[in-house]
C-alpha cells in the first residue's frame, strides 16, 4: 500500500511563495508520475502540475511561469514551488501518484490560503 504525506501548505500574502512537498512510502511501488492537483469548494479537482519518471511535465495555464515542479526519483518525493501567489490560488492541494500499473493514490490534502 502506498502512502503519500504532504507538507508545506499555509497562509501567505498575495505575491508570496510557498513550497509544497510530498513523500511516497510503500514497498514495491513503481512510480510513473507524481503531481499536484487542487480543489476549491464546489469545483472539480484540477491538475496543477505533474511530472513523469522521465521528467515530462504537464501543467495548467493558471500556474505557467509561477509554479515549478521537481521530483527526486531516488527518494520518491515531489515538490511544487509556487511563486507570485494570487488569491485565486487558494485551494486544497493534493498530491497524486500514478504507478506504471495505472493504480492511483492521493494524499490527504494541504490547505493553501492566499490572503492579505
Amino acid at each position: 500500500q502506498v502512502q503519500l504525506v504532504e507538507s508545506g501548505g499555509g497562509l501567505v500574502q498575495p505575491g508570496g511563495s510557498l513550497r509544497l512537498s510530498c513523500a511516497a512510502s510503500g514497498s514495491g511501488v513503481s512510480i510513473y508520475a507524481m503531481g499536484w492537483y487542487r480543489q476549491t469548494l464546489g469545483k472539480q479537482r484540477e491538475l496543477v502540475e505533474r511530472i513523469t519518471s522521465v521528467g515530462t511535465t504537464n501543467y495548467a495555464d493558471s500556474g505557467k511561469g509561477r509554479f515549478a515542479i521537481s521530483r527526486d526519483n531516488a527518494k520518491n518525493t515531489v515538490a511544487l514551488q509556487m511563486n507570485s501567489l494570487k488569491a485565486e490560488d487558494t485551494a486544497v492541494y493534493y498530491c497524486k501518484l500514478v504507478e506504471y500499473s495505472a493504480r492511483q493514490y492521493w494524499g490527504q490534502g494541504t490547505q493553501v490560503t492566499v490572503s492579505s
